[in-house]
């Protein structure tokens, strides 16, 4: 993933010819911080993992990026998505650096008090890297509002009353209105701003999706609410389809109480594997990386992708389907809905003050539509794909903020 990113951002960068040690710089993280957690578990078993805290880049303000407990956790994956998340926040124009984070664990084999534990010790060991002002955390893989709140209270016991140290908490404990669904309605909105370049609506279009968790589902269930037709979903365990359109609400439903969409009645039963190249106007890999590849690039049959997952697309498949004329809205773009709304609710800790639902919405349709609109106008400025100019516009932000601080004092033109 690491290595992909690098690739994307090296492209980019030839299109400003920035300086090889320049490069070196804004890709190299400020600091990457490794916690062991060892810990007597409910049962009586000795835990033992290692936590991951890696702050990419701080230059357009505090780092933010989520915390992911799982057991493929390690340095190079907190480095790769802290990098990512830099370009995502410069690309939606949120006032946030770059972090990622998390713990080698399966959260799902541990008992509950254990993971709290486990949490608690976390931020411990992190307090003096976190904080409202200088890094705030949401929730990643494996991660949830519970977690959220974890944090925050263990983090104030130090410092004092902090809401504003993680996003992504329970709304009755300064959470924000509309953070569950907001990346997947950020899905949804740049998928409606790609559709109307082609003078087309959401209404009627055909549209597949990999995953369906938080992602996937507020996806699905906005673009159906929007008059889309949701003709397949799969996940890790099974996939369903039918040609007059998925009833989504019926099938997140099911999704809640059976934890996969297989089994579910009122479809026909389809290879999980078979949702990427499915017969429709729009394809929503919104579950891992790397689902795209060079294998399964050519057979895909949708005009248009929204990666609502982090780097679900490998290079080599990127360059297939641009070859193809696919069009493409990469995921620091597309994805961006989750940190924007992050950001409403720091913002909202911080004034102490809540928004209503709607105004969350109508902000981050907003928010959404103006980075589509500033990336679509770097690709026709440097006439390249919308990944490439994604990462462009980044890179401009970050340079800009670098060189308005004083960091960088030689000429650059960006």
């Amino acid at each position: 993933m690491l290595e992909a990113s690098h690739r994307y951002f090296h492209r980019a960068a030839d299109l400003f010819d920035l300086d090889q040690k320049l490069r070196s710089i804004v890709l190299t993280p400020n600091r990457v911080v490794k916690a062991e957690l060892v810990f007597e578990g409910a049962d009586g078993t000795l835990h033992h993992h290692i936590g991951y805290r890696a702050q990419h880049n701080n230059r357009r303000g505090p780092y933010k990026g989520g915390l992911r407990y799982h057991p493929a956790m390690d340095e190079d994956h907190a480095v790769a998505l802290a990098n990512l998340m830099t370009w995502k926040t410069a690309v939606v124009d949120v006032p946030f650096g770059g972090a990622k984070g998390g713990i080698d664990c399966d959260p799902n084999e541990m008992d509950p008090i254990d993971v709290n534990n486990m949490t608690r010790q976390f931020v411990s060991q992190l307090k003096d890297v976190i904080g409202p002002t200088l890094d705030i955390p949401a929730p990643d893989m494996n991660t949830d509002a519970s977690v959220m709140a974890w944090i925050m209270d263990e983090y104030s016991k130090f410092e004092g009353f902090s809401p504003a140290v993680v996003t992504g908490k329970p709304l009755h404990l300064f959470g924000s209105a509309g953070r569950d669904e907001a990346t997947g309605r950020g899905v949804a909105h740049v998928v409606v701003a790609a559709l109307e370049e082609e003078g087309r609506k959401p209404a009627g279009i055909t549209v597949a999706i990999q995953g369906f968790g938080n992602v996937g589902s507020f996806a699905a269930q906005t673009l159906a609410g929007w008059g889309a037709k949701i003709v397949a979903v799969g996940d890790h365990l099974g996939g369903v389809a039918r040609a007059e359109g998925l009833d989504v609400a019926a099938l997140a439903e099911w999704t809640r109480e059976h934890r996969t969409v297989k089994g579910f009645a009122e479809a026909e039963e389809i290879d999980p594997a078979a949702v990427l190249t499915w017969e429709c106007d729009v394809l929503i890999p919104a579950a891992i990386e790397d689902v795209l590849t060079a294998d399964n690039a050519g057979d895909v049959r949708a005009s248009l992708i929204a990666e609502g997952a982090n780097a679900p697309t490998t290079p080599e498949a990127d360059e297939i389907l641009l070859k193809r004329g696919v069009r493409i809205i990469p995921d620091i773009l597309a994805n961006a809905g989750g940190v924007t709304v992050s950001y409403f609710e720091w913002a909202q800790n911080i004034q102490q003050y809540s928004w209503e639902l709607d105004r969350v919405r109508e902000e981050l349709a907003k928010t959404m539509s103006r980075a589509y609109t500033d990336v679509r106008a770097m690709a026709k400025e440097h006439k390249t794909d919308m990944r490439t100019a994604a990462f462009a516009l980044a890179i401009q932000r970050v340079g800009r903020a670098a060189i308005s601080r004083g960091q960088i004092r030689q000429k650059i033109d960006l």
